[in-house]
This record gives C-alpha cells, structure tokens and sequence, in this order.
C-alpha cells in the first residue's frame, strides 16, 4: 500500500509539473483530475471544478462547439485537437490549443476523457501584430487589411457591445460575424444568422420575435422567434437594411430595453443575446431615402467593421486558392490540385466583382475542368481569360518599379518572389511582368 500510495504521490508531482494543463472527466462529465498549470490557465482552482460537472464548473462547455458530450456529439474515438476559446474565472478571453482523448479500461472501454491544453493567447497576438497570422478563426488572409481585421475581431470579442459589418455582397461579413462569437464570452452560445432579405414577405415579425397561437391565420401553435432562439449567443442580422418599417421598430425598442413582444401577444420575454448586422448597403443614404431609421442605424453602428473587396487585397488571391483546393480535396478524399504562376497572374489581374464567394465557385470551376495535377490558364473561366488578354496591352503603362528596387527586394528574400511582390507593395503579377521584362534583375544563385 505504501508502494502504491508513493506511486500515487509520484505521478500527481509528474503531472502538476508539466507546462499543459490536464483535465480528465469520466462519461458523465464529472472532474475527477485537475492539474496546477490547468489551475494558472484557467484561474479555477481544484475545489472548485473536481466532482462536478465540466459543463457547470465553467458555466458552460469548456470545449464550446467542439464538446463531445453536448447532445448526439460524437465521442472521440481518437485523439482530435483543435483550438477553442475559454472564458477565465477572471473573466477573460483566452485561446487554448486542446488535445483531447478517450481513456479506456483494462477491457477496452470507456471511462472517461483526457484533455491537455495550452494557453496560446500571446502567441496569436503577437502573430496577428506582427502580421505573420495567415488563418484566424476560419478566415484566410495575411494582407494588411485583413491581420487589421483579425486585430479588430480579438478587440471586439472581449466586449458585449453592438456591432454593424459593411461589405460587398462575397466578403465574407457572416464569417466575420461567427469569428466575433466564437471569440467571445458567448462562444457557448447559438449563433442564429437571419438573412433579412430572404425572409417571407409578411412574416418578418413573426420570424424574428414569435407568434402565439391564433395570432393570424395557420397560427396553430405558440412559436418561438429567432431572437428567443439566440438567448444567451449571438443573433446575426445580415442584409438588415431589408427590414421592413414596423419590424425595425420593434428591433428599435429590442435594442433600447432587450425585451421581444410576440406577435398577438401583449407580454413581454427578455432576451439576453448580442445582435451583430451586416449589409452591402450604405445606411446613411438608406436613412436619406426613407428607408431605414435613424434612430435604429445609431443603435446598431456602435462599432462599425468594414470588410474590404477582394481586390483590395489581392496578394491574398494565393492563399485563398490553395485553402479552397484543400478543402475540395479533403471532401472528396481525392490528391490537392496544385495551380500555376500564370494561373495565378491572370487571377490577380482580375476585378473580382464577386469578391472571395467568386473565388471559390472560380476554383471549384477549374479543379473539375483540370484533368491533370496543376491547374492552368485554360481550366479558367472565359471571363478571366478574356479579362488578361484586354489588359495586355496597358500593361506596360502601369507599372511602377525599377530594377534596382526589384533586385534588391528579390536579394532581401532569397529569391522568393511572393515576398519580394509583398515588400514592394504590389500584387505578384505585377512582379512576375516586371521580370519577364527584365530577367537581369533576378540575382544569380551560386
């Protein structure tokens, strides 16, 4: 027993040392190990989460979305690892790196889990400040632009206030929006995306806040609104600028008392749920034309976010092709498609009216037509195409660089092209014409 006992004593020393924190539940979700450094990451000690429920310890999935045991989840069957965002005793925002997996018996079953983690909040700062972040929270991009977008999402996280999202219709504001609630307190929450404009004419209200039970005819039941469905989340109100005049009121007077009235209903149901819109639209000539309020629009643009088009940030082009031909890969179980340099000049050259939705269907279109492992010009659309032979001719006319800059940036990066187009503030077609033009500039490699 003293042997055992010294073992026990010996393994806790071994654990409570180590630089992850550990915490190991059984199929219930009851805490039955905690160690020191998961005490440091989470500012929760021992007594206060062994014994209970993981998901009422932290006053939520610790794992947000990606808990196994909320539901029908499926339980690991191996070891999965991801990253998620916790909410400290404290109060703050934190993002751990997670590894979690089933532990089993000596027959093979399970009886519990194990999670390792690491906080990696400073990492992630420091990344996105020194621009070198490509992904933060499901969105691609290293453009300047973007890490001050990704900077904006991290600020805007740690505080329950009102956002308004402004972007061409194929920026991506929804998923702007997403990354907002997976990187705040409301992580644990629903996030309920309504597409205003798409809502059927006459049942707006009743879509957003409930009906009751006869409240028009085919009321035949009490329904509940997106908004009593967002409780305690996120709800995202795209293409808000397509509310009509008496829902606007009604979310006017949601936004002012954070209470929703059912439609037939005189009672009022509070609802605690944080509202981030989103249009194509500009509100303030909405507001000049009659169509949306003003009063409403000051509500809802407490913090403005503005989402650029695609060709603002073209030195993205790259990135975004090669995320969206992994993931064509990876559905399909099939080889990753690679994609030429001419390909990917005459993509830069492009105006993208569509902006990154665009891109996608592009790259969707080329990796069916490619037959081969590398996708060239002739996979693309004709627009594209067409759209590189018109500018051909003024191609000349528009450039800005000297040889003695473009060598010096290619010497600066060894060569590497997509670097050098970064250091020189111009897209890489732009670079590849300069040096097809003058091939002396490329230094020669001994």
């Amino acid at each position: 027993m003293k042997k055992i006992s010294c073992s026990r004593n010996n393994l806790k020393m071994v654990l409570d040392n180590l630089r992850d924190g550990v915490l190991a539940h059984d199929l219930n979700r009851r805490i039955f190990y905690f160690n020191k450094k998961a005490e440091e990451i989470t500012g929760f000690s021992r007594k206060d989460v062994v014994g209970r429920d993981c998901h009422e310890a932290f006053g939520g999935p610790f794992c947000g979305e990606q808990c196994s045991f909320c539901g029908n989840a499926l339980r690991p069957s191996k070891t999965s690892d991801y990253s998620v965002n916790i909410t400290t005793k404290k109060g703050e925002n934190r993002k751990i790196e997670m590894s979690v997996v089933m532990m089993k018996d000596e027959e093979r079953k399970n009886f519990g889990v194990l999670a390792t983690f690491r906080d990696i909040t400073e990492l992630i700062n420091l990344k996105i400040m020194a621009g070198k972040l490509s992904e933060f929270s499901s969105i691609i991009g290293q453009t300047p632009v973007m890490i001050d977008i990704f900077q904006q999402i991290r600020e805007l996280a740690a505080y329950d206030v009102t956002v308004h999202i402004h972007g061409e219709t194929g920026t991506g504001k929804e998923l702007v929006a997403r990354a907002i609630h997976n990187e705040s307190n409301r992580k644990g929450g629903p996030f309920v995306p309504i597409n205003c404009g798409a809502l059927p004419e006459g049942l707006v209200e009743s879509e957003l806040f409930g009906h009751v039970k006869g409240a028009f005819t085919g009321a035949t039941r009490d329904k509940k609104g997106r908004f009593e469905l967002a409780h305690g989340g996120t709800i995202f109100l795209d293409e808000v600028a397509e509310l009509p005049k008496p829902a606007q009121v009604k979310l006017l007077r949601f936004l002012q008392e954070g209470v929703v009235e059912k439609v037939g209903s005189e009672k009022l149901i509070t609802v605690d749920t944080r509202i981030i819109s989103a249009t194509n639209k500009i509100l303030k000539e909405e507001i000049q034309k009659g169509n949306f309020r003003e009063d409403l629009y000051y509500r809802l643009n407490v913090i403005p976010l503005h989402i650029p088009r695609l060709a603002k940030r073209k030195n993205d082009i790259p990135l975004l092709a090669e995320h969206f031909l992994k993931q064509i890969a990876e559905k399909n179980d099939e080889k990753q498609k690679k994609i030429s340099d001419e390909t990917i000049s005459i993509m830069m050259d492009y105006s993208w009216p569509g902006n990154v939705r665009e891109l996608e269907n592009i790259i969707q279109f080329a990796n069916i037509k490619c037959k081969r492992g590398v996708i060239t010009p002739d996979n693309l659309p004709r627009e594209l195409t067409e759209n590189s032979f018109e500018k051909k001719p003024d191609r000349r006319r528009s450039k800005k660089l000297d040889q003695e800059s473009v060598k010096d940036a290619l010497v600066r990066t060894d060569g590497n092209k997509t670097k050098a187009a970064q250091t020189l503030g111009v897209g890489r077609a732009t670079l590849y014409r300069f040096i097809d033009d003058h091939p002396d500039v490329v230094p020669n490699k001994t």
